[in-house]
């Protein structure tokens, strides 16, 4: 991990280095923080920097208040990402980051900014299904905490330890918040190609629902099912496999 000049809290920074030629700015999961992707560099190109964002409420931003809309994270996010964007960068978003991950990116087409060469997204249901999430982040203590098991996101060390479990609920009701009360803009679809992933065992995440993604792009469409539930990415050599050999073939244009 290494820091400059340009150095954000928003961002940790995984292999940065002079031979940078494409960094891949990674978006985790509700609940989730940078060191998700920490172990990502291990499996892929030498030539990635791996730029897991770190929103306010987790990892060393524990203190701060969490953001509890989507638009408002991703307006407070691109100030500090936009430097960075000074090479060819892809996004991957899970779950909740996906779809911070792709408003991302439609902001920076507002803005006039060059967007991602390529739009990964994660264990995430199209963007025009949102309106038909299930709204649970305001649910008394009891029914929240049960939601939570249902879900099956959240280690059981965590449910089964009432202190940590009470410190970490805030930003899980902040991040559900951002999810659940997301509304989609209509508007025109995306230039850069897009690839979803879903699980073979997410129950929340249907290939039927994950196959909408197609609507976004302008450019190519793939899906790709992997082994694993909503957290697919915990055992992320599929998935790290297949980026790798997205993100090798963007290098080789760049030539």
């Amino acid at each position: 991990m290494q820091t400059d000049d340009r150095a954000t809290p928003w961002l940790v920074r995984y292999r940065a280095s002079p031979r940078t030629r494409l960094r891949l700015f990674c978006f985790p999961y509700a609940g989730g923080a940078a060191q998700v992707f920490r172990l990502w560099p291990q499996s892929l190109p030498d030539f990635i920097e791996v730029c897991a964002v770190q929103p306010p409420g987790r990892g060393s931003r524990l203190r701060e208040e969490p953001f509890t809309r989507l638009d408002a994270l991703v307006e407070a996010a691109m100030p500090a990402l936009i430097p960075f964007m000074d090479v060819t960068f892809a996004f991957y978003g899970h779950s909740m980051g996906a779809m911070i991950a792709f408003e991302a990116a439609r902001r920076l087409r507002c803005m006039g900014v060059d967007g991602p060469a390529h739009l990964f997204v994660g264990a995430c249901r199209a963007p025009r299904l949102a309106s038909e999430r299930e709204i649970t982040y305001d649910l008394p203590e009891p029914e929240f905490i049960e939601e939570l098991r249902r879900r099956g996101g959240t280690p059981t060390e965590v449910l089964g330890h009432e202190e940590l479990l009470h410190l970490l609920l805030p930003l899980l009701r902040a991040d559900f918040a951002v999810i659940e009360t997301y509304s989609y803009a209509e508007g025109p679809p995306l230039d850069c190609p897009l690839t979803a992933f879903g699980g073979l065992e997410d129950e929340g995440g249907p290939r039927e629902s994950l196959t909408l993604w197609e609507e976004h792009t302008a450019g190519q469409f793939s899906l790709h099912m992997l082994p694993g539930d909503h957290f697919f990415l915990r055992s992320s050599q599929p998935l790290l496999e297949s980026i790798a050999r997205t993100l090798r073939g963007v290098a080789a244009g760049l030539s």
